[in-house]
């Protein structure tokens, strides 16, 4: 749990394909301010950072473009293919990346802004989740999962696959969650979901806090 008096971190995450952006898109329509975990985890590997650094030592040239740059494809070749090599790449980046989100908090609290959504795929792996005053987690079943994820990615479907199974198990996000929303149906449905759910967090809020900016 944060220690920002009067900020209040919610913690998204869940399964890749569930449907997790969808119930992004409309909390922060609905007035949260967002931390992606995804840009970040972009940022702190651009091009002469001490993260890419320390991934270049680790994982040789191979991960490098021509440019200098990290090659994205190469990386999840490696890493999405080895778990052993997937904890390495997350011990390198996890501490990067959790430094920039406490200071993201701590900036949008500065602001007055303190309402957040921290939007992070592997919330609990990174330990984000120490960060957060409430989680929720988005699943779906594998089959609908498997043909989103190829048609999001542009991926085979043994690539896909293989992100499947890097992943937490659906029974871990349940039984670590507050609230588990279903993507079983149709977008819009988990949109409808979403914006209930939204709305009574921001109740909530009201409730204990005063109105949030």
């Amino acid at each position: 749990m944060n220690s920002l008096d009067g900020v209040m971190v919610i913690g998204l995450t869940g399964q890749t394909g569930a449907g997790k952006s969808t119930v992004s898109r409309i909390f922060v329509q609905n007035g949260f301010r967002l931390i992606d975990a995804d840009a970040i985890s972009r940022l702190v590997v651009k091009r002469g950072s001490h993260c890419l650094a320390d991934l270049r030592e680790c994982f040789s040239d191979v991960i490098l473009t021509p440019e200098g740059d990290l090659d994205r494809k190469a990386m999840a070749a490696i890493v999405f293919s080895d778990r052993h090599k997937l904890e390495m790449l997350n011990t390198i980046m996890y501490p990067y990346i959790m430094g920039e989100i406490l200071r993201m908090i701590h900036r949008f609290s500065q602001q007055n802004h303190k309402l957040i959504l921290l939007d992070a795929p592997t919330l609990f792996e990174s330990r984000a989740d120490d960060f957060c005053d409430l989680i929720i987690s988005v699943v779906a079943n594998a089959e609908l999962r498997l043909k989103r994820i190829m048609d999001r990615d542009h991926i085979s479907e043994c690539a896909a696959i293989q992100r499947m199974e890097s992943q937490l198990p659906e029974t871990f996000f349940r039984e670590h969650s507050d609230t588990v929303l279903e993507n079983n149906s149709s977008f819009e449905e988990l949109a409808e979901a979403a914006e209930e759910l939204s709305a009574k967090l921001i109740r909530y809020y009201e409730t204990k806090y005063g109105a949030f900016v």
